[in-house]
Order: structure tokens, then sequence, then C-alpha cells
């Protein structure tokens, strides 16, 4: 996942042209899903620190922007949406749930200043490197104070709506199938 890619008209970077850089890098099935930077793809590149600076530098040197890159794998994507703390609510809309995918996993500190939010109506809950959020009236009306909490989190990430990560989970899966099958043919 690529942070702050196509949005407002800034970093603004073609999800053809992204999906060539990244087979230039020897990923393999490279998909893209919308225009935010998600991109879905395999390799045999097992360091994820080491792959996301090599991804980050090769968009630096052919986009002329520097968007920090996020790192999930399917086991880990599954994780996140099986520990989500609105799973057995069925009655919250999907699409107002946020997961905010960090670089690192945040100091306890951090936790100890997410509960002072217990003012606002959103409910915020961290979880290893997963920060979720359901917005009862949507993100657009939060008023929840985004520069403090980023600034608590010491460190960066980026922001999927529940469905997203959805369809991306689901898109990596379909991957991990291809993938598998031409590597082992029956």
């Amino acid at each position: 996942m690529l942070r702050g890619i196509n949005v407002g008209g800034h970093n603004k970077i073609q999800m053809d042209a992204l999906r060539a850089l990244y087979k230039s890098l020897k990923c393999e099935s490279v998909r893209t899903y919308v225009q935010s930077g998600n991109v879905i793809f395999a390799t045999k590149e097992k360091n994820s620190a080491v792959l996301a600076k090599k991804i980050q530098s090769a968009i630096e040197r052919k986009f002329k922007c520097c968007p920090e890159v996020i790192l999930r794998t399917p086991d880990e994507l599954r994780k996140t949406i099986a520990a989500s703390p609105f799973a057995d609510r069925p009655d919250l809309e999907p699409g107002k749930i946020l997961i905010t995918f960090v670089a690192a996993e945040p100091p306890p500190e951090a936790r100890t200043f997410l509960l002072t939010l217990k003012k606002f109506p959103e409910e915020v809950h961290l979880k290893g490197r997963e920060l979720y959020i359901y917005f009862p009236s949507g993100a657009g009306n939060s008023k929840l104070p985004w520069s403090s909490i980023a600034k608590s989190l010491k460190t960066t990430g980026t922001a999927r709506n529940w469905n997203s990560v959805n369809k991306m989970l689901q898109m990596a899966e379909e991957m991990e199938v291809e993938v598998s099958s031409c590597r082992n043919p029956e």
C-alpha cells in the first residue's frame, strides 16, 4: 500500500505505469486495486523492509515522489481482518470502518493517548501494527485530532476502508492460487 498517491491531484501515478515498475523489480502477478496505490503482487523477497525501500526508491526515481510503502502479506491481511474489534458487530456499516496500517508497532504510550479519545463518537482500537477506527457519522464528519494521533503512533502508516481491505485480500488469495498452480502444475 502506498501512502498519499493520487490524492487531491498530488503525487499522480497511473496504475499501468505503477504495475510496470513493480514488474521491473521482479514482482510477479502484479495487480492494482483502485487508484490509491494498492498493489498486490508475488515476490521471492522475504525481507519486507528491504523490499519496501526498494519499491520506494524506484517510485522516487521514476515518478519524482516518495510515498511511504506499507507491506502486508496475505496471511497478515487475514489476521488483520480476523482481529477486527468490529467483526462481531454486523450492524456497523463496513464503509465506515477504517484500518490504518502502520510501518512499525507503535510504542505503549500510543495506546495511552488513544484512551483519551473516549469523548469522541468514533471507536478507536490499536492492535499490533493496525489502528481500527469506526466512524458512526462518516470519516468526513470526524473531529478526531488526526495530527495528535499520528504523532502518538511515532511511525508512518496509510489507511484503507474495510471494503478495500477485504477486496485486496480477495485479490491476493486469487493470485496465490494462480501463482501456486503455475509453480506446481498437475
